[in-house]
């Protein structure tokens, strides 16, 4: 073999080493177990956002998604709350107006459902419209990770919203008392 080729193959062996170690950088670093970052916050908690059909809460601020977290919502979670006991999320725009520290569920934030209009289109129908919708971790009693995997996997409330139990402790502090909900479909 000549020099020429002898560096003309090393050259190209040289190149596909390269390549080769630049594609398995990319592998690595686009196979990250790492959760992605969250926004930094820049201004206050202005406004919560839960898409029921996505199962997600978003908390924003100046217009912006800060936080999303992932929900569980009623057992019958499609159209909007009429009456007590149908098991459906609201759908509409309410305020956080007050918490429940201790309640059957790890802190609670209350969703000022039902209002005027929620209130008389229950009527009309013959029911009343229910209450106590609230923003809420899991049920106390439930302490096995198993089991919470499985609440955190399906829809199991009677109309509230429920996240994680970490996830309501970041709520909590970041979420004041008068926030707009706006609850979509």
């Amino acid at each position: 073999m000549t020099v020429g080729r002898l560096f003309f193959a090393a050259s190209v062996w040289r190149r596909t080493v390269l390549t080769l170690v630049a594609i398995g950088l990319l592998g690595v670093t686009s196979c990250s177990n790492h959760k992605p970052r969250e926004p930094k916050i820049t201004g206050p908690i202005d406004k919560v956002v839960v898409k029921k059909a996505q199962r997600q809460l978003q908390l924003l601020s100046r217009g912006q998604v800060a936080r999303t977290y992932r929900v569980a919502l009623g057992g019958s979670p499609l159209g909007h709350k009429y009456r007590e006991g149908d098991q459906r999320t609201p759908e509409g725009t309410y305020i956080l107006d007050w918490r429940k520290p201790k309640s059957q569920f790890y802190k609670a934030i209350h969703v000022s459902y039902p209002n005027a209009a929620d209130k008389r289109n229950s009527a009309q129908q013959g029911y009343k419209p229910g209450g106590m919708i609230m923003v809420h971790g899991f049920p106390n009693y439930i302490q096995s990770e198993g089991m919470k995997k499985y609440y955190n996997s399906r829809d199991w409330t009677h109309g509230c919203i429920a996240v994680q139990n970490h996830e309501i402790d970041e709520i909590w502090k970041l979420v004041p008392d008068g926030t707009p909900i706006q609850i979509l479909p």
